[in-house]
């Protein structure tokens, strides 16, 4: 019985012409996670920002503004290391690979990153930043009676159920894709 074996380099570089260009669409992506590097380096900008308003205040801030431009430097790291989660996986798993497994910087998880991996990384990624947001939320809604409070009681309302929709849609990305790798009695994948 012949048991399929994968093409070899020349067999594969004699692609038919539409296949090629399908196959090379996929560098199409670039400009899109270039693009992201450049919004990676706006959140470093107003993280920087957001550090020099603190020190700055730090003598005149009380500790709920300490607290609230404290919990939205987290946020811009959060969501920076979102960015660079969706950069480096994203990029690894649809366009090329990095070649980066003798380099003694490469991330443990992109050894084993795959599109469903990716996505739970994500959803666990936004689920942490919601929470950020929500707990910034929380502590501006304590200050609802003082002026220039920028939340109201309904607003916080409405974070905490988008938070619960997140975390419900979490858990249904991690179901779904623990579901689809898990083998079947008879060995068979799903």
């Amino acid at each position: 019985m012949n048991v399929p074996h994968p093409p070899t380099a020349a067999e594969a570089a004699r692609l038919k012409p539409l296949p090629q260009l399908i196959f090379a669409s996929r560098w199409l992506q670039v400009p899109l996670y270039v693009g992201l590097i450049v919004a990676q380096c706006v959140y470093v900008f107003l993280f920087l920002k957001e550090l020099y308003q603190l020190v700055q205040h730090a003598m005149t801030f009380d500790e709920q503004q300490i607290m609230l431009v404290v919990l939205g430097l987290i946020d811009v790291v959060m969501i920076s290391n979102l960015l660079v989660m969706v950069i480096v996986g994203g990029y690894e798993t649809f366009v090329s690979r990095l070649r980066l497994e003798r380099h003694p910087d490469n991330p443990e998880w992109l050894s084993h990153v795959d599109s469903g991996v990716l996505k739970v990384k994500l959803a666990m990624g936004i689920i942490g930043i919601s929470s950020i947001s929500l707990l910034r939320s929380f502590v501006e809604a304590r200050s609802l009676g003082m002026p220039g409070a920028q939340i109201t009681a309904t607003g916080v309302m409405w974070q905490t159920i988008i938070h619960s929709i997140f975390i419900l849609s979490a858990i249904g990305v991690t179901w779904v894709d623990r579901m689809s790798s898990v083998p079947k009695q008879n060995g068979l994948r799903h």
